[in-house]
């Protein structure tokens, strides 16, 4: 398993997964790489750095559950965006498939962005 709370990775320990520890490193890095491959249209940053991942499991059999929001419900992209996160952790080598739900509980706010998200946008 491994969660991907506020723009910052971290990985469960070794024992909760049959993976080895060096395998989800691996996967954890790509799979930040897959999100950062997709933004938000109307915000010129990624959903990573703005927050937007708020959840992502990994099973032993290499399949991903990702939870994620967006910036506001009535997003105009809400029906399209996670297809796009989908596609993108199912170019990871070695994935398996990916489910993405979009939740909205917390809301999010812009207290969720990254640093290097709030500099993107001159929020400093």
């Amino acid at each position: 398993m491994t969660d991907m709370p506020d723009a910052a990775a971290q990985t469960a320990p070794a024992s909760e997964s049959a993976l080895p520890q060096d395998e989800l490193d691996r996967l954890t890095d790509a799979l930040v790489g897959a999100f950062k491959t997709v933004f938000d249209p109307e915000i010129p940053v990624d959903i990573y750095e703005l927050g937007l991942i708020y959840k992502v499991d990994v099973s032993d059999d290499r399949d991903v559950v990702v939870d994620m929001t967006l910036t506001a419900p009535g997003c105009p992209v809400a029906g399209e965006m996670p297809g796009w996160v989908q596609t993108a952790v199912e170019s990871i080598p070695g994935i398996r498939g990916c489910h993405v739900n979009l939740v909205f509980e917390p809301p999010w706010d812009q207290t969720r962005m990254s640093d290097e998200a709030k500099l993107q946008l001159n929020m400093f």
